[in-house]
């Protein structure tokens, strides 16, 4: 099994403090996580920091972690830009970046502050891969698309990685896992979704890797996994809930209490639970404490990882 681990990015103003992200990361790397992730989320009361300038920050903060991000909203940014900034990033980490990306909601008002029009947003996010891909592979870039056009375009440097960085695809219905399989390079099971949910998910994902007669080992599976170990079961849990009913809170009262799909209790439960995730298809774990990153991480690396070892 590979473990990875979600880098605290939930900043109230004025309260970050570099010196304590660089611990966390050196920290990660010596408790065993293979790599640390962020995620993207524009808007909210208390939000979070940009995911590219994180995972930038990050790069120089430690010199051997993997680092990505689950996923970026890829819709909502200009291709070009995105790729010469992710591609920035794999230079300046030297390979150590992997893309996680999804379409991003397609109801309520937020959709115009990116100017994007939903009936826009899967024409648009199936775009955007496909000229990112072909910007950072091809020597010479010719596009004609819907939404964006390039002409006889040189694109350098290329990634650090060969071809390109990793490209993991998120979403939940059977057309965004089939596009995952068309487009990209992994599938990233939400934390938001039962085990069981992401089980069917993978079923449907390897139907589609056998209709393309793609080799399943070619395509990687991942699930975010919310956490909270505690010895104290029913502790656990009511800080489980407090914490998704603060991130309710962060996002507008827009999120649902997702205590029911949190892994939560002793190291035990803990083990039993992830091994059931492993189960159902994931190679690469990403644990998602939900409150006291520092001390969640690392009773997770020294009680939990260990087992898996």
């Amino acid at each position: 099994m590979r473990f990875a681990i979600s880098i605290p990015d939930l900043i109230p103003d004025g309260t970050f403090d570099p010196d304590s992200l660089r611990s966390f990361l050196n920290r990660a790397e010596q408790l065993g996580f293979e790599s640390a992730w962020t995620q993207e989320m524009v808007f909210g009361h208390v939000g979070r920091l940009a995911p590219l300038d994180l995972l930038t920050f990050a790069a120089a903060s430690n010199p051997r972690l993997g680092l990505g991000c689950a996923v970026l909203l890829s819709t909502f940014h200009s291709p070009v830009h995105l790729a010469k900034s992710l591609l920035t990033i794999d230079q300046l980490s030297r390979g150590r970046l992997e893309i996680g990306v999804a379409t991003g909601a397609t109801k309520g008002r937020q959709m115009l502050a990116y100017g994007v029009r939903a009936e826009d947003v899967g024409r648009r996010f199936e775009e955007g891969i496909r000229l990112m891909q072909a910007l950072w592979t091809q020597p010479t870039v010719n596009f004609a698309g819907e939404f964006w056009q390039v002409e006889d375009a040189a694109f350098e440097p290329k990634p650090f990685q060969k071809p390109r960085p990793p490209l993991w695809f998120g979403g939940h219905s059977p057309k965004a896992l089939r596009r995952a399989v068309a487009l990209g390079d992994g599938f990233f099971g939400a934390g938001s979704q039962t085990t069981q949910a992401f089980a069917a998910q993978v079923d449907v994902i390897r139907n589609a890797l056998a209709a393309a007669g793609r080799d399943p080992g070619s395509f990687k599976l991942a699930k975010r996994v919310y956490t909270a170990i505690d010895d104290d079961t029913g502790k656990a849990r009511e800080r489980v809930a407090a914490a998704f009913a603060e991130l309710g809170r962060y996002s507008g009262g827009q999120m649902p209490d997702l205590t029911p799909v949190a892994l939560y209790g002793d190291a035990d439960a803990c083990e039993a639970g992830l091994r059931e995730v492993a189960a159902a298809g994931a190679e690469l774990i990403l644990l998602t404490p939900l409150f006291d990153e520092e001390e969640q991480m690392e009773r997770l690396g020294t009680e939990v990882l260990p087992r898996f070892a």
